[in-house]
């Protein structure tokens, strides 16, 4: 399938408003995760590696994306998974039943262990536990994914005056701005608490017309509130566009209420990336229905 721009009808505003559909590229490898993805494929096809390594949590987009594209391209799938407890559950947790379902095998490690994922004595331990392959850094982002995402972006898009974006690990972002015209401001919208992905960014960026807008985390990674959830569930029924509440949501949530408050200046262009990720609503509605609070009611 193809990306498609989709024009968000607001009221009472002479902004435009626009969404680029990447929920759409592909029903598993979504949104940036194909990006991403795309070019790291080639590289392990060019080593002659038939073995993918990559890391996440409980409900990462990552790492049924990653499970997703092994059995397409055929490669052998591993993940690296934050949590022992979560060895037992994997056929409670979707994200994970879903990878195992796509040939994906898990390796579970403490949360300590994990911190150390980076470090050479754990990819040694690694490479003497499993042999060779080749590694996806978590989230995906490196040189690599940045060059995919910066294919988000066509010529098509050169009219708006702000691009905007969620941010995890800021690879995608750093694709955005390297794509991005010198007209353009881009604007990310971290999910994740603190404005420490600055550092993170320069080091794939030279531009500078971009920032980052850090009040739209709703509580931090992974965290909700019955506000964005109300909003994900009206936005969804007002344009037939499902947000995930972990990413997009927050961003859509946030470009909506700048606009509210004015910041944005007048007849400005907007363009908002839907980056997918939207089989985390099955993970985050399982947590919701345990707290006994409404639900995502979007259909994906």
């Amino acid at each position: 399938m193809e990306s498609t721009n989709q024009k968000i009808l607001l009221e009472n505003s002479d902004i435009t408003l626009y969404i680029k559909r990447e929920d759409l590229l592909h029903p598993y490898i979504s949104g940036n995760k194909f990006r991403k993805l795309k070019y790291n494929i080639v590289q392990a096809r060019k080593e002659g590696k038939t073995k993918l390594v990559t890391f996440g949590g409980a409900f990462s987009n990552h790492i049924l994306a990653a499970a997703a594209a092994g059995a397409e391209y055929g490669f052998q799938t591993v993940g690296i998974i934050r949590g022992e407890e979560l060895r037992d559950k994997i056929l409670e947790n979707p994200t994970l039943r879903q990878a195992q379902d796509f040939g994906m095998e898990f390796v579970f490690v403490s949360r300590e262990a994990y911190k150390t994922k980076t470090e050479s004595y754990f990819l040694d331990s690694l490479k003497d536990m499993l042999g060779d392959f080749y590694l996806l850094p978590e989230g995906g982002t490196n040189d690599l994914a940045v060059k995919g995402c910066e294919e988000i972006l066509t010529e098509s898009d050169a009219d708006f005056d702000f691009i905007c974006s969620a941010v995890g690990t800021g690879g995608t972002l750093s694709g955005l701005i390297n794509c991005s015209k010198s007209s353009q401001q881009v604007l990310g919208f971290p999910a994740l608490k603190g404005d420490f992905l600055r550092e993170d960014i320069c080091s794939f960026v030279s531009k500078t017309n971009w920032d980052l807008q850090t009040e739209y985390h709703f509580g931090g990674y992974g965290k909700v509130t019955e506000e964005l959830v109300a909003f994900i569930n009206t936005f969804y029924q007002s344009y037939g566009v499902p947000l995930d509440p972990i990413y997009t949501g927050k961003m859509v949530f946030g470009v909506i209420d700048l606009i509210d408050k004015g910041w944005f200046p007048s007849q400005s262009k907007i363009l908002m990336i839907h980056t997918g990720g939207l089989q985390g609503i099955a993970g985050m509605n399982q947590m919701l229905r345990q707290k006994k609070q409404t639900e995502i009611t979007v259909h994906v």
